[in-house]
Formats: structure tokens, sequence, C-alpha cells
């Protein structure tokens, strides 16, 4: 019996794709699209995201960061660890502008990446702090603790440990290697999660943490 072929990539989504499958309103696009350009101008000089992946921007980094509120619609305190580009950060601010209460905790340990979302808050009047920091050395509330591209899961669990064990959901947006990642933390962590398919990309996986308990003696 062959092995069953791997999923393909999603299909490429411009702005109107995306306004259809996330519901934002013209302000949020128009807020979206400055982001975009802003990303694109920054990344000539800054490793901020594959160069290849811009064309994607709608479905690759739009949508894969706007599906995490769909799954947390009522949440309105986040963090997002790893920061860097503003994936999902900065999207999440965006779609939650204006709402009462919303509010995006954007942690990143990179100055120049700091200064980025710096400039896109200011510009764009977004409900978000940015904290050149240490996630793990941060005292915030958040309801939601989510990262992408940051570490693997056993590290990213220890990074999130004070919100996690502090009753925040950790909402992490991870790769087709999740199972073997989640094994791995397993070795380090006592947790409870569960997996939730990714919209934007059929590899992609959505780990959703519920608990966090004791580190384990590796």
């Amino acid at each position: 019996m062959s092995a069953a072929a791997p999923p393909e990539a999603a299909p490429l989504m411009d702005a109107e794709g995306f306004a259809a499958v996330s519901g934002a309103t013209a302000a949020q696009m128009a807020d979206l699209e400055r982001f975009r350009v802003m990303l694109a101008e920054r990344n000539e000089v800054m490793n901020l995201v594959g160069p290849a992946s811009l064309p994607d921007f709608w479905s690759r980094h739009a949508w894969d960061s706007a599906q995490l509120v769909k799954l947390q619609p009522e949440a309105r305190a986040w963090a997002d660890l790893g920061a860097g580009a503003g994936l999902p950060g900065i999207v999440l601010a965006i779609l939650g502008k204006g709402l009462l209460g919303f509010h995006v905790d954007l942690v990143e340990s990179m100055t120049k990446r700091c200064k980025f979302l710096g400039e896109v808050v200011a510009e764009l009047e977004l409900p978000a702090t940015v904290h050149n920091a240490r996630a793990e050395n941060l005292d915030l509330t958040v309801e939601i603790v989510t990262a992408r591209a940051c570490a693997p899961l056993h590290r990213l669990l220890g990074y999130a440990r004070p919100y996690l064990q502090s009753g925040a959901t950790g909402l992490f947006l991870k790769g087709q290697d999740v199972v073997s990642e989640m094994k791995e933390a397993a070795r380090y962590w006592e947790y409870e999660a569960d997996v939730v398919p990714s919209k934007s990309d059929p590899r992609g996986r959505i780990v959703r943490v519920k608990r966090l308990g004791r580190a384990r003696k590796v």
C-alpha cells in the first residue's frame, strides 16, 4: 500500500477572499492593508517574514492569524509571545480595535522588531502594548496566550508557563509536525491540550493548551 500524499498548500487568497471568510469590516481591511504594506517595506531591510510568503499575505499571514478569533470570540485580553512581525498579534489587535476592553500584549525580545511593532501600533492606533522583554519575565494577566513560529512546543510551554498557570488558554499555531512536538513536550511537562485543524492551511494545526501542570524531570 502506498503512503498517503501529504496535504497540499491552500490556494492563494486575495483581500476580498479574506474579508469574506473573516468578516472583517472595511475599516479593518484598510488597517490590514496598511500593515501589509508596512511589513513588505520593512522586510526589505529586516528579516521579519520569508520574502516568498508576502504574495500570500492574506491567507498565510492574515487569515492564519485571524482564525484564532473564531476559536475564542469572547476573549478580550491576549498576549502574543515572540511577536516578531506582528503575527498573529497585530492582526488580532486590528480585528479587536473598537471592542470594549480588547487589548493585545506584544512580547518580543529583539529591539529592532519591537521598533517595527511600535510603529505599526502607533500608526494604526491599535489597542496593543509592545514589551521589549522575554515572555517568562513579565507579569501579565491575560485570557489567551498565543505564539506563531516562536519555538518548539516544549520550550514554548516554558515561556508561556506564567500565563497558562494563571488560567490563560494557549493557542499555538503549528505545522504538520505537531504530533511529534506534543510527544516531545510530554517528556518535559504535564499538560492537557487538543489539536484544531488550521482553516488557513490544511498542513497547519493549532495546539489549544487548556492546562499546564508541573515540569517533569528529564
